[in-house]
């Protein structure tokens, strides 16, 4: 195993830098799809909200491989797509569905009264959504977004299977070639557990900043009643 760990580290670290890739360009699009589903589960509207409710059924229904297979084979047959993009997008619409359940439950979670008195002095819906509800309903989603993160770093590994050579679709390669399926298995499982550990240590880091600054908050008011 440790030769293996030292032999191959350039091709890993390549592969590694190429999951990260992947993983942070679907996780934005995701958050930009989860987000819009989101608002359409809370709407008014009949349709918007059917709408909602079948995409995130379906997608939380079906295994991600069969989406990823479906969806890039689908896509390959209207428009080419190189397999970043097309494993990139398939990630998007798989993630964009368990992440729109959070934001719906973090601004759900938002007091209406807020919503209400930020109407009552004059502010659009839109304006009191964008600048009441959304950034406590974003400090709110911080943990669990943090776990569809990680999740969703993980996942990327399925995109090997639409010929993308990422951590995993490169780890299936050299093990075919050394033969040393264990060894080579436990070698990429390393580079994942290390990359998880590093994004859970950050996403810790700004759960904890924002704790704090809430905190710091809610104290400064306190103090100025006291004074008061």
């Amino acid at each position: 195993m440790v030769d293996i760990l030292v032999s191959s580290y350039p091709l890993f670290l390549k592969a590694a830098w190429l999951t990260l890739q992947l993983t942070a360009v679907a996780l934005v699009l995701g958050c930009i799809v989860g987000l819009i589903i989101a608002f359409f589960r809370i709407s008014s509207s009949k349709p918007l909200n059917y709408f909602a409710h079948t995409y995130i059924t379906v997608i939380r229904g079906t295994p991600l491989i069969v989406q990823i297979a479906i969806l890039y084979f689908g896509i390959a047959n209207l428009i080419t797509l190189s397999n970043f993009w097309a494993g990139a997008l398939a990630l998007a619409v798989h993630n964009g569905a368990y992440i729109a359940e959070i934001f719906r439950g973090a601004i759900q979670s938002i007091d209406r009264g807020q919503m209400e008195a930020s109407r009552s002095l004059g502010m659009s819906y839109p304006l009191a959504m964008r600048r009441i509800v959304l950034p406590q309903a974003f400090r709110r989603a911080i943990p669990a977004l943090g776990n569809q993160f990680i999740i969703g770093l993980k996942d990327s590994s399925l995109v090997a299977y639409v010929g993308m050579q990422d951590l995993w679709g490169t780890a299936l390669s050299e093990a075919a070639s050394n033969y040393r399926q264990l060894d080579t298995y436990m070698v990429v499982g390393l580079y994942y557990l290390i990359m998880i550990m590093i994004f859970t240590y950050f996403v810790n880091r700004l759960e904890g900043k924002l704790s704090n600054g809430k905190k710091t908050k809610k104290q400064t008011a306190n103090d100025s009643s006291v004074s008061a």
